[in-house]
């Protein structure tokens, strides 16, 4: 029985990727015999699938700059509607293949893309792109460690101008990262091959993320024959749009592509060109916001609580927290510091009740899930600005006394050493002074 779900999410997906959506569209059956497969055959839309003819969009950085980043296209060839297999364990210490058969039968979408990626880096960023949208869409969780998105990466290799060479297929990728090396390294191992006067096989492999290389898996014998015929259980799927919907048709029984245009959330391209927009960040920035789950809503959330400027919050979320999580392994929503206390934080920078380096040291406090605010660690910790004009005046006098080479090199005209003594400054009060405020002292006592 074909489930009502798959349906819409295949032409929200076809529709989010530009695709022509076919209002009736076919199942076949493709035999072939493998232990993950009980019925011996699968389900699928060889002759004509749900969708045709879309693009994807996706951005990469060049060398790994986020300053420079250029947009490429990918067609999409299809999308059809197919059965899952079993999936198939392989215990390499007991030389044994077991086979779990619970997502056996499940409804399964398949993107194919044309082969218009060169490299590790563009498929990754690819399939980063697509991951985003299914994610946005709710066509799927789309988490690659759990078996939610797997890729199939199809290589060959050949000198410009030359078809294309015998290719192979690297199965069931369950991460972007691995995805990327699997490609380069079957990349270079085919070119090597071929160098040294070679073949490629037709064949199946899969990457050992261990070795870091990929090994065969199966061959494919030439040609398969599938023995593709039509699912005389299932027949054409019929969709409709605002013209072609009947008369006095029960919704609940149709499925309207219209209907589901209209209903379409905004993609992430449309997202980060409004983050830019509204908040006056950086591109890049955008894309981190967007990449991290659950880190567009933090910082949103941040800009709503605090006084500070946009473009400085995004400085301390993508530098300070990203940096905290990433070391201890965490995802924006286990974050101890929560948006709240950030954004406390961040307002008692901005009111200039303490200094960013204190502001630092706060955070490192945070971090802890002691459950005090920021507030009780600055008074805690004494971290407050000192206010006292007159005790600034006096450790900065006592600075330049005890300086005397850096002291004569600013007045021989080199400033830059005056951010040495800034430094020293801001030592001897544990980062209690106001950097700008010791600057001006210090210039007016050197002057």
């Amino acid at each position: 029985v074909l489930n009502r779900r798959c349906v819409e999410a295949a032409v929200m997906t076809g529709l989010a990727l530009n695709c022509s959506i076919n209002k009736k569209s076919l199942f076949d059956r493709k035999h072939y015999f493998y232990a993950d497969l009980p019925a011996g055959y699968q389900i699928t839309q060889q002759r004509v699938p749900i969708a045709v003819n879309g693009s994807l969009s996706y951005s990469l950085c060049i060398d790994n700059k986020m300053s420079q980043m250029v947009t490429k296209t990918v067609r999409i060839k299809q999308i059809q509607l197919e059965q899952d297999s079993g999936k198939s364990l392989h215990d390499d210490t007991r030389s044994q293949t077991l086979v779990d058969l619970n997502r056996a039968g499940v409804g399964l979408m398949e993107v194919v893309m044309e082969p218009d990626m060169c490299c590790g880096e563009e498929a990754a960023a690819a399939v980063r792109e697509l991951q985003l949208i299914l994610q946005t869409l709710g066509s799927s969780q789309a988490v690659m460690a759990e078996g939610q998105l797997r890729v199939d990466a199809n290589v060959s290799v050949h000198h410009p101008g030359e078809p294309y060479g015998v290719r192979t297929e690297v199965k069931n990728i369950n991460s972007i990262r691995f995805l990327a090396k699997a490609i380069d390294y079957e990349i270079q191992r085919q070119i090597e091959e071929l160098e040294k006067g070679g073949t490629i096989l037709n064949e199946t492999r899969a990457f050992d993320s261990k070795l870091g290389c990929t090994v065969p898996m199966r061959d494919k014998e030439g040609k398969q024959d599938y023995r593709f015929m039509p699912e005389p259980n299932l027949p054409p799927l019929i969709l409709y749009d605002a013209k072609s919907l009947p008369a006095n048709v029960n919704h609940q029984q149709v499925v309207n592509i219209d209907w589901i245009h209209e209903r379409l959330p905004d993609l992430p391209s449309v997202k980060r060109a409004k983050l830019v927009e509204r908040y006056g960040i950086l591109p890049e920035h955008s894309f981190t916001l967007l990449n991290e789950d659950g880190l567009t809503e933090y910082f949103e959330n941040v800009v709503k609580q605090t006084q500070m400027k946009p473009k400085k919050v995004i400085g301390w979320i993508l530098n300070d927290l990203l940096s905290y999580l990433k070391q201890h392994s965490l995802t924006v929503k286990e974050s101890p510091v929560s948006s709240f206390l950030l954004a406390d934080l961040l307002n008692l920078l901005e009111k200039k009740e303490i200094s960013s380096t204190a502001a630092k040291q706060v955070l490192a406090e945070l971090w802890k899930g002691e459950g005090k605010t920021p507030l009780e660690i600055v008074k805690e910790k004494k971290l407050e600005v000192i206010q006292n004009q007159k005790e600034l005046e006096q450790i900065c006098q006592a600075v330049i006394d005890g300086q005397e080479n850096e002291v004569m090199a600013i007045k021989a005209g080199n400033q830059k050493v005056l951010n040495k003594l800034i430094g020293l400054v801001q030592r001897q009060t544990q980062g209690r002074s106001n950097p700008v405020l010791v600057k001006q002292l210090l210039e007016k006592k050197l002057s």
